[in-house]
């Protein structure tokens, strides 16, 4: 079954630069594993936060991702960057869908709702 994991990062002092730019590389990686795509979002609260989001068809793929050894590599490598246990998520598509962007917005509009309102 299709699937999206979820792996919150945390930075250790002064490496979140360092981090985020690992995480680029990892994360493209997925996309050898069978990944359908793959984001890193990064908190502007907290500069120190990340999120990796990856999807899957299944689980395996993410098992031998996740367990592969460039990701190994990098846990292992890297571990002084990021605190520990980095514990992820697997979550279930249950429904996913996309919207019109604002190409497809009537003349005038922007595509979002409130813009529409004020307009």
């Amino acid at each position: 079954m299709a699937g999206t994991v979820h792996l919150p990062w945390y930075a250790t002092g002064f490496r979140a630069d360092e981090l985020a730019a690992e995480l680029e590389r990892v994360s493209k990686i997925s996309l050898r594993y069978g990944a359908s795509s793959h984001i890193v979002y990064r908190s502007r609260d907290d500069r120190y936060k990340f999120l990796q989001v990856i999807d899957f068809e299944s689980k395996l793929d993410w098992e031998r991702y996740w367990l592969g050894p460039e990701m190994i590599d990098f846990r292992t490598n890297r571990q002084s960057w990021y605190q520990v246990p980095i514990v992820y998520v697997w979550h279930d598509v249950v429904v996913a869908g996309t919207g019109p962007g604002p190409s497809a917005a009537p003349a005038g509009q922007t595509g979002s709702p409130v813009a529409a309102k004020s307009a």
